[in-house]
């Protein structure tokens, strides 16, 4: 990394400037953040009092739905100490230059640098007439939709050709409009050419890759990876796309998380689990089961005697064995043809729905008659999650759309130019604490309402599904079902987050949704999880337990869904039909349901206040119509 222009913090080392993102650093230079070959090495090669072991993190769900060995904290930078044994000091993070291509503000000459130039290059041309002129990075950058990127291939688009002879100097040149066709770029052999439409794309192919060349070929993706150190390709077909080096779409981080749910039993408890799960501890697990050692309670005694102190042997080997099988203790709920990503969250619906009192899970269950019989009549509980811990595991990224149908295996081996296996097989990740309100709604009456409507809801419905079912055909998206359960929860869940930044203090990014959904017949979830963390390990404040308690709550709820009976931007809100990302939203905008993208699970789609509320001709179509 360059020490001392670029410093992040750790956090941001997972979004937003994950392995294949691009940031600027003081001093204008833009870089690119590297993949995980590097990581916790020091520049200078010396690997003394170097301890690995420190930055593990386990969280068990997770790694069998990621199979991955471990996760591990992003490094920090840590200054040496005179006298002092400072362990993992001088740890950086890598990052290349990128892109490679500059220009000169003066004479427009184009000069082509490599990944691990550093500090501030100079025009060549004008040095030679004593002139000290810095260059300045190309804006353009290229790009495939497998997550491939490479410098714009100026000297191909000036000559028209994917192999280009001509190695005469190439100059940017700009004309002073606000458009592409303004940006020009041109050779010193006399051909010239504009950037028009270099951004443009098609469902099957690109303007640049169509019109690079002359006559009916192609210009595909180069498959290269700077972010790995290298301009070396791999095999790759897909059309490839210009766009600003700071554009939106150029990466997006693919995260994923998971509540912590404790593993404690009945001879182990929770807090012995979380024990044998810290950073130092859990390494020299490792390390042993590294070795083919079987692991016995000794020789953690030997290295851990105080903090092993308070527990038997026989508590110790049962710990032992639930993290060699992965055992949890919350309630299993097998459901036949029930995807991947639903049984992971059943999970913990299931752990939510129940008091504990563990050190990563306080919850408390309010008794619904100390609320209001009007409001608690619409729910079956209600729950104040205390203190919760949060693992945000970076799993990959895309480009170009936020999401694609790339498994997992497939983004892992983007982030590293040597595949990883065993113990050194992990992704890195975050852990933060918080609190929040989990809510499940009353399922008898949820139902009610789902059979009552059956038929206008599959007609309203229907032109959403099909424009998402369009979108995810073109974009190779995920399948979803999207029911009217899936969408009211979701609608609720924004209008209470908008309402409670009013009523406790909480920006709009500091809030997030977790959604519980499914329309099983004999084991239906419908609930939400608000909640707020960060990364103190105290977690936050207290603000948002406090709403959730009865005669707070009551007027928030109260609140939300007056407000969302009357948007500002209604009668257009409401009767403007298909709006939003991918339009895949109905009654909702800015002014009344749509939140930041980090908050939502997914990205401010499948939102209509209809379905809360009830629509202008029928107010009694809503769920909470009657309220």
């Amino acid at each position: 990394m360059y020490k001392g222009q670029g410093p992040i913090r750790r956090s941001q080392l997972i979004t937003p400037f994950g392995v294949g993102a691009m940031l600027v650093v003081k001093g204008g230079t833009s870089l690119i953040s590297c993949g995980l070959d590097h990581w916790y090495e020091r520049e200078s090669g010396d690997a003394s009092a170097l301890d690995e072991g420190e930055f593990i993190i386990e969280e068990y769900r997770l790694q069998r739905l990621l199979d991955v060995h471990h996760f591990r904290l992003p490094p920090d930078f840590r200054e040496p100490v005179r006298g002092s044994d400072v362990p993992n000091n001088n740890l950086t993070a890598p990052f290349l230059r990128f892109p490679r291509w500059h220009v000169c503000p003066r004479c427009e000459r184009m000069e082509e640098l490599t990944l691990t130039d550093r500090g501030r290059p100079r025009c060549s041309e004008c040095e030679q007439h004593g002139r000290r002129i810095p260059l300045t990075q190309a804006n353009f950058v290229a790009m495939c939709d497998r997550g491939h990127l490479q410098d714009f291939p100026w000297r191909e688009w000036v000559h028209h050709s994917a192999n280009p002879t001509c190695d005469k100097p190439v100059r940017y040149l700009t004309t002073g409009g606000a458009t592409l066709a303004a940006q020009r770029v041109k050779c010193d052999c006399g051909l010239e050419r504009p950037l028009a439409r270099i951004t443009e794309a098609g469902e099957e192919s690109t303007y640049l890759s169509s019109n690079l060349e002359r006559g009916d070929g192609d210009f595909s993706c180069r498959g290269q990876r700077p972010w790995l150190g290298t301009t070396e390709s791999e095999p790759c077909e897909r059309p490839l796309r210009g766009s600003l080096r700071g554009a939106s779409n150029v990466w997006f981080s693919q995260i994923a998380s998971a509540i912590y749910l404790p593993q404690g039993t009945a001879t182990a408890s929770s807090d012995l689990m979380m024990l044998l799960q810290q950073p130092g501890i859990a390494g020299f697990i490792n390390i042993l089961t590294g070795t083919g050692t079987t692991i016995t309670p000794a020789p953690l005694r030997q290295q851990y005697k105080l903090l092993l102190e308070p527990y038997t042997d026989a508590q110790i080997e049962s710990a032992l064995l639930i993290l060699n099988g992965g055992e949890a203790a919350e309630e299993k709920q097998e459901i036949v043809g029930e995807n991947s990503e639903v049984a992971f969250r059943r999970a913990e619906f299931n752990v939510l729905r129940q008091e504990r009192t563990e050190s990563t899970l306080l919850t408390k269950n309010t008794p619904l008659a100390h609320y209001e019989a009007e409001i608690a009549r619409y729910f079956s509980r209600l729950i104040l999650v205390h203190k919760l811990r949060e693992t945000r595991v970076f799993a990959g990224f895309t480009r170009i759309h936020a999401e694609n149908q790339q498994k997992p295996e497939e983004r892992k081996r983007m982030l590293r130019r040597t595949l990883a296996e065993g113990e050194h097989d992990w992704l890195p990740a975050s852990v933060v604490y918080g609190e929040g309100i989990f809510f499940e709604l009353e399922e008898r009456r949820l139902r009610e309402w789902e059979v009552k409507n059956e038929s206008r809801l599959v007609q309203h419905l229907r032109p959403l599904i099909r424009n998402f079912e369009g979108a995810a055909q073109a974009r190779g998206l995920r399948e979803k079902n999207i029911s009217p359960r899936f969408m009211l929860l979701h609608t609720l869940a924004h209008l209470l987050m908008n309402r409670l930044t009013f009523e406790c203090g909480y920006s709009s990014a500091a809030l997030r949704e977790r959604l519980y959904v499914s329309n099983h017949q004999s084991a239906p979830m419908a609930g939400v999880l608000i909640y707020t963390a960060d990364g103190d390990a105290e977690g936050t404040m207290g603000g948002l337990v406090r709403m959730g308690k009865p005669g707070y709550l009551e007027p928030v709820i109260r609140r939300a869904l007056e407000s969302a009976q009357w948007c500002s931007a209604d009668p257009v809100c409401r009767e403007m039909g298909l709006q939003g990302p991918d339009s895949c939203n109905l009654a909702a905008c800015h002014s009344c349901a749509l939140m930041p993208e980090t908050s939502c699970e997914e990205f401010n789609r499948f939102l209509d206040r209809a379905l809360v509320i009830g629509s202008l001709n029928d107010p009694s179509f809503g769920f909470f119509s009657l309220l």
